[in-house]
């Protein structure tokens, strides 16, 4: 029989040095946004070349008579375990489980491949996650402990019999038994095409003689980024951060094979599936027996947060830009340029928006970024959202804080203020690239809502820090 152990796992002078940092600084920002266009160019490129992943065969069991096998299998059943989405980050796909009743043996478990450490901490947790190293294992309890738990999160938890044959309960029970083996019991997460409901779905059509497969290859209207947008409704700032940060791997339609990546899609299918077992010359459906475990409300949906983004960083983005007057000159230590009326308030306005904007642009950036260069996750690589978000925008921050605290523009020397002008320059082309870049179907990535509700607040902030943000100092020498 089966060897069960339980496990419990939890789940970044003078002219001619002027004449000098000048050609530096342009270049320099000019490369950026040189390396940020290749980079875009090379995103679509890429995905256009990357086949649809296909599925991967299991691996052969070589020594099947090894693997003790129970002596009737008429006393062997198995539950389909569906678990509704919770609270938490890690399960707001909600989750999947086999339940295996062998009467004979007087033996009842639930076979969990959603189990994983979270010793090592949460920060080397987060950064392992990133970087794609995601070790999940198979966790064997009784159903009284795993219920438990679904029961202490407050979610539903339906059970459904599986109509298999003596010989399809054999072929599951065998690749369970591999499964429990040292060397087996450890996988590789991913979280479309590798987890929790996805073992399932393949083991089951393993049993099945791929029949699963076979009858549900044809596409859905769906993508992965409409999951999981839809999924992660519940923690809209969540699904904001995974709208930017994943590219357009996940932005092609779904066969209906792969949906089943999703527990509730899983069981809705098999609840239309037919077995192989027939009474009275009629097909039985795959799953009988069903029942409501227990019940709770699902969590109720936030508010959209592509909304809440264009009210935050749009209303007052156009109220600065009609705050802006000319200002003449002033004194022989400053020049002719803008400023901001009500300058105590709209100054500190524009400190704690554009704080907040470059600190989540300059976040955005170094996580695409170190994503790009050294995470195995293939869905966060060559992002088209890198032309937006720029690490060096973490910068911005630091002036924002100026304009917060004092109320007014910042000082700078001329030649900073070339450097910035350069830089802002770089973010407006940049700007106008991304739109141009999706507008034509070049980059396949989709990005509408971006473009739609945070790029206009962009374009209006850039030329209102530019003209009214720095005020260029001339440095008068005495000799």
């Amino acid at each position: 029989m089966i060897s069960i152990v339980a496990r419990n796992s939890l789940p970044a002078c003078a002219r001619d040095q002027h004449n000098l940092t000048r050609v530096l600084s342009g270049g320099l920002w000019w490369l950026v946004f040189s390396w940020l266009i290749l980079a875009a160019l090379a995103q679509s490129q890429a995905v256009a070349q990357t086949p649809a992943l296909e599925q991967e065969a299991l691996p052969e069991i070589t020594d099947v008579g090894s693997i003790r096998m129970p002596a009737d299998f008429n006393q062997v059943d198995f539950y389909l375990i569906t678990v509704d989405v919770g609270n938490h980050i890690w399960d707001n796909f909600g989750h999947t489980a086999l339940r295996v009743v062998d009467r004979e043996n007087d033996s009842d478990l639930v076979f969990n491949w959603g189990m994983f450490d979270t010793s090592v901490g949460n920060v080397t947790f987060a950064t392992n996650f990133l970087r794609g190293i995601l070790n999940y294992k198979l966790g064997v309890s009784p159903p009284g402990w795993e219920l438990g738990r679904y029961e202490r999160e407050q979610r539903t938890v339906w059970q459904d019999r599986l109509n298999l044959t003596s010989e399809q309960k054999a072929v599951l029970y065998r690749r369970l038994a591999w499964n429990l083996r040292e060397e087996n019991i450890v996988y590789s997460y991913q979280y479309f095409f590798d987890n929790c409901t996805t073992r399932v779905r393949d083991y089951l059509n393993e049993a099945l003689g791929g029949r699963l497969e076979s009858q549900n290859r044809a596409p859905v209207q769906r993508t992965f980024r409409d999951e999981v947008m839809s999924h992660y409704a519940s923690v809209p700032y969540l699904a904001l951060g995974l709208d930017v940060l994943m590219n357009e791997r996940i932005d092609r339609r779904m066969s209906q094979w792969e949906e089943m990546f999703l527990p509730a899609r899983l069981r809705q299918e098999l609840l239309s599936f037919q077995s192989d077992i027939t009474v009275s010359g009629q097909s039985q459906p795959m799953l009988t027996d069903s029942s409501v475990v227990m019940e709770f409300q699902p969590p109720a949906a936030g508010p959209d947060p592509y909304y809440l983004a264009a009210v935050v960083l749009l209303l007052p983005a156009i109220f600065l830009f009609f705050q802006m007057r000319r200002i003449p000159l002033a004194s022989f230590s400053s020049q002719t340029g803008f400023t901001l009326r009500s300058s105590g308030l709209s100054y500190r306005l524009l400190g704690l928006v554009v704080g907040v904007l470059a600190l989540c642009s300059g976040l955005f950036g170094l996580v695409m970024t170190f994503a790009w260069l050294e995470s195995g996750h293939l869905d966060l690589h060559n992002n088209l959202n890198l032309l937006l978000f720029w690490p060096t925008d973490l910068i911005g921050f630091v002036y924002a804080m100026g304009w917060l605290l004092l109320g007014k523009s910042c000082a700078v020397g001329k030649t900073y203020h070339k450097i910035i002008v350069a830089y802002l320059l770089c973010h407006l082309i940049a700007i106008l690239a991304y739109a141009f870049l999706f507008l034509t179907g070049i980059a396949g990535q989709q990005v509408g809502s971006l473009l739609l509700y945070v790029v206009p607040a962009l374009l209006v902030f850039t030329p209102v820090v530019w003209s009214a943000g720095f005020t260029a100092v001339r440095r008068i020498r005495f000799f």
